[in-house]
């Protein structure tokens, strides 16, 4: 089912332990991978102290974007979810000292709803 939902847009969760691996260069010491979701080659990772944004580029999606934002740097975030005629959900998050927000397209209101809750747990 986890391939079927990236292909579609949906998150779904990553292995907590493989993330925690493929990231260990990127993490303070005393750092770990709370929950982390994958939306068709992007993911959105949330440890003990930040926010992790990867954008894979390219055709092989070996090339990488990693946006790293402290919690305590959100200063507000949106839900919209899908609707009968609108079939895409959107996150957004506005990071201090940023004009505009950080946007996440989302093809259910499962995911969305499920990452919002994450942001709740951990910027507020």
């Amino acid at each position: 089912m986890g391939i079927l939902d990236a292909l579609l847009g949906n998150a779904s969760a990553n292995d907590i332990q493989e993330t925690q691996t493929d990231l260990a260069r990127l993490l303070a010491a005393d750092e770990r991978v709370e929950k982390a979701y994958a939306i068709f080659r992007d993911q959105i990772i949330f440890t003990t102290k930040r926010l992790i944004l990867v954008d894979k580029q390219g055709l092989t999606g070996t090339k990488k974007e990693i946006l790293s934002v402290p919690y305590r740097s959100i200063e507000r975030f949106s839900m919209e979810t899908t609707g009968h005629f609108d079939l895409d959900a959107e996150l957004k998050i506005w990071v201090r000292g940023q004009a505009e927000p950080i946007s996440k397209t989302f093809r259910d209101n499962q995911s969305i709803h499920d990452i919002g809750k994450a942001l709740a747990e951990y910027a507020l």
